[in-house]
């Protein structure tokens, strides 16, 4: 197998290893969209439970993708952290039309995203 194929290979898992994060965060905010309708959950409660999505997701996403790599597994996840934030920015830029409404928070989620990515690679 040649690099270009290899390459190719592993590009095509990290793409199945963020739809599937992106799967799992779909369920699981549709999952707290039904519990805050059915239970009138404040809003501290839902933007907790939103950044406890994000952690679980990336590193389940982290684990995923370290149980995949030989060596260096830690890297993986982070990338695969890093990867997450980076498309969960894009698309909150495009639903807002602009950083007002994120800019907020923007560093905090990052190292979030990225640390537990990391942290499921190391445990993977």
């Amino acid at each position: 197998m040649g690099k270009k194929e290899f390459y190719t290979e592993k590009v095509i898992f990290l793409t199945k290893c963020m739809l599937a994060a992106y799967i799992l965060t779909a369920g699981l905010l549709l999952l707290l969209a039904f519990m805050l309708y059915r239970f009138g959950l404040s809003e501290k409660v839902v933007s907790l439970c939103i950044i406890g999505i994000y952690i679980a997701v990336t590193f389940a996403a982290g684990v995923l993708a370290g149980k995949r790599a030989p060596s260096r597994k830690f890297l993986w996840g982070l990338a695969m952290g890093t990867a997450y934030y980076v498309i969960l920015v894009i698309v909150s830029l495009i639903v807002n039309r602009g950083l007002q409404d994120v800019a907020g928070n923007m560093v905090t989620v990052f190292f979030l995203c990225a640390g537990s990515g990391m942290l499921g690679g190391m445990i993977s």
